[in-house]
């Protein structure tokens, strides 16, 4: 299917945005990729728009790669959507039986008709030909939309008292951590991601502010809006999972934090001392290790590299840990198949992998679903870019169910005490923009 590009000037680019924005809440199936204009290396826009499905695939993880690479063989055009972390059944002998709030599919990926880059003052719109008579009016549209009017009036009328429970208390918490730290010790495993759901019932929210509220509370280099019919992911992560530009393949894991403190040297200091922080600094090197083995799999031999080890990367709420490591894919090997051998990210699950996502599976109360699997999208060169689904609220609008999750890497350095007060700092975002909506 054959696209029309067409290309508009803009005079401010984050305005523009902000309309875009609100112009994609008329649609049912929507994908917003916001780099917040952070300079990373990597980014290939400031900001995308997907919307309005013209085929699209939905299904459950049993053979999900397999359907996912005829599908975008098939299409061989652009396609955004999501993998859940569930799809990790497909690629091993594993289960995913703890309790399901939100009911996301497993994978869900749509070939958009309208699809709208936004590239420092340019708007590049990329429209199937059957609609690109559109394209005028959209954009006449779009400028003349008014980015403060986000909230419906029937919302409006409906201000929620918004009731957060855990999934997990305290002190159940504390116990599965030491059942964590039990396998370490024992040598199962080196380093578990141990995650808990906050949720509240019978809520009815609005999913568009709280992602505008969320996103100006963390400015993240991938932040993701993406609807489907009822269901919703607001999304202010900081990670990215895996990205393909050729022949080159960069993923970013990000393990190690440290809180943002209002006096500058106070704050230097920290993120110094985190960049020197042992426990923290194991975690990352742990999962760098994972990654490398992980991207082995596809990669031309001895073309994996390890472009940067433990950088401090900060942030508006947090300090962050993230190495870069790259790699040569092989010839011959399929876009699909670098994404399976790297799947689950190891930031998520722990080393080694499939002997602690048996222990989590064990340990967690949640499905994790959408959660800590990766939104993204495919170019029609095969090219591909996925972050990780972190410091994110689910919502299902039909259930009036909000969800959302924090995690926290253990390993034999870590006590319980310290990583709840790490996830409740993860927490701290999410919990806010409800209570105050």
């Amino acid at each position: 299917m054959l696209r029309v590009v067409r290309n508009f000037s803009i005079d401010c680019p984050e305005e523009f945005k902000q309309k875009l924005f609100v112009w994609s809440k008329q649609f049912e199936t929507a994908v917003w990729l916001d780099s917040n204009n952070f300079k990373e290396k990597y980014s290939s826009f400031d900001g995308a728009l997907a919307v309005e499905e013209f085929t699209s695939i939905k299904t459950d993880y049993e053979h999900a790669f397999e359907k996912l690479k005829e599908y975008q063989s098939y299409t061989n055009d652009y396609i955004f959507g999501y993998i859940s972390y569930d799809v990790k059944n497909d690629i091993e002998n594993l289960t995913s039986n703890n309790f399901d709030g939100v009911g996301f599919s497993d994978i869900f990926f749509f070939q958009p008709q309208k699809i709208i880059f936004i590239k420092g003052d340019v708007v590049d719109f990329q429209y199937l030909q059957m609609i690109d008579d559109e394209m005028e009016d959209d954009f006449e549209a779009i400028f003349e939309t008014n980015p403060h009017v986000v909230l419906s009036e029937e919302l409006l009328t409906k201000k929620n008292d918004i009731k957060i429970k855990l999934r997990i208390h305290k002190d159940e918490y504390f116990q599965k951590v030491s059942k964590v730290l039990e396998h370490i010790h024992r040598g199962d495993i080196y380093e578990a991601n141990f995650c808990q759901e906050f949720y509240a019932e019978q809520t009815t929210i609005n999913p568009y502010e709280i992602y505008n509220q969320l996103n100006q509370i963390s400015e993240p280099p991938f932040a993701t809006f993406l609807r489907h019919d009822d269901l919703y992911l607001l999304s202010a992560t900081p990670e990215r999972y895996i990205k393909k530009i050729g022949d080159k393949i960069i993923s970013q894991p990000i393990k190690g934090t440290a809180k943002r403190l209002v006096n500058k040297i106070d704050d230097e200091k920290i993120a110094f001392d985190l960049s020197r922080d042992e426990k923290e600094r194991s975690e990352n090197i742990m999962i760098v290790d994972l990654v490398r083995n992980d991207l082995s799999k596809t990669a031309k031999k001895g073309t994996v590299t390890v472009e940067e080890l433990c950088k401090v990367y900060s942030f508006k709420q947090v300090h962050q840990l993230i190495s870069t490591i790259t790699s040569e894919v092989a010839t011959g090997v399929h876009a699909i198949d670098v994404i399976k051998d790297t799947f689950p990210m190891g930031s998520m699950t722990g080393a080694p992998k499939i002997s602690a996502m048996k222990i989590i599976e064990k340990l967690e109360e949640t499905k994790r679903g959408l959660y800590s699997g990766a939104v993204g999208y495919f170019t029609p060169d095969g090219d591909f870019d996925f972050n990780v689904v972190i410091r994110s609220i689910l919502y299902n609008s039909d259930k009036k169910y909000v969800s959302f999750s924090v995690g926290g890497a253990i390993t034999a350095k870590s006590t319980p005490e310290k990583e709840y007060e790490e996830c409740l700092l993860k927490a701290k975002a999410m919990k806010y923009v409800l209570l105050n909506s």
